[in-house]
């Protein structure tokens, strides 16, 4: 699961060396977390939060898959 978010943080960033991904358990969902810099915080964010939210779409898709439950939480 994090594996697909930092692949598409470091996609849209312009330093992919600062995208961090961890990930914990909180009772029985996986929360996976994503700092950026603090200059592509917007970009990872996107104009109205549309990026995201096709983000978090996306990693609920692949939990659906593993039949698991997943959170995504950007910044601090």
């Amino acid at each position: 699961m994090s594996d697909l978010i930092e692949y598409i943080a470091k996609s849209l960033v312009d330093d992919p060396e600062e995208v961090r991904v961890t990930e914990h358990d909180e009772n029985g969902r996986l929360i996976v977390h994503l700092d950026v810099a603090q200059d592509d915080i917007g970009r990872v964010i996107g104009r109205d939060g549309r990026i995201a939210t096709a983000m978090r779409s996306l990693i609920k898709v692949a939990a659906i898959r593993e039949d698991a439950r997943v959170g995504l939480e950007i910044g601090d």
